[in-house]
């Protein structure tokens, strides 16, 4: 693991904190890569929009810094996984999906099927009307309902 010459922590007000040479700044974490490869290349922004740091691997931080940046990520990486498609309310769009999420049951709206992205490797991300991203892992694995009805969309 290489020597870190700066130390990340989180502030009272929950902001991810930047140390180094003695002077301290708020910066946002912001993954490189964060479908594919998650913990390899993460950019810590400052408040001015300008990379402060690089890290190219997640896991050279030490442990309580890794978990520091992990947390503050967490919130702005929810995407439940899709597990189930119920139903659609039209294959037009816009449409209101059902859908069975890891995190239970869930609707969202489709406004269009450019909110649909391939990701690679059978994983699609699908936005919804309010900004909502939700993540089916690997289309092939759905059951054959949720397929027939993800097929109307793609």
């Amino acid at each position: 693991m290489p020597d870190c010459d700066f130390s990340l922590h989180i502030d009272a007000f929950g902001q991810l904190q930047l140390t180094e040479g003695g002077r301290s700044e708020a910066v946002t974490p912001v993954r490189a890569f964060p479908f594919t490869a998650a913990d390899e290349g993460l950019a810590l922004i400052g408040a001015d929009g300008h990379e402060k740091r690089w890290i190219a691997h997640l896991a050279d931080l030490p442990a309580e810094q890794r978990q520091a940046v992990e947390q503050v990520l967490a919130p702005r990486e929810f995407r439940p996984r899709i597990e189930r498609i119920e139903r659609v309310s039209t294959f037009a769009t816009p449409s209101e999906w059902r859908v069975r999420t890891d995190r239970g049951p869930a609707t969202l709206t489709l406004r269009g099927e450019e909110d649909i992205r391939r990701l690679g490797q059978g994983a699609l991300l699908i936005m919804d009307a309010q900004g909502l991203q939700f993540l089916i892992d690997d289309v092939a694995a759905l059951d054959r309902a949720s397929k027939r009805l993800l097929d109307r969309f793609l």
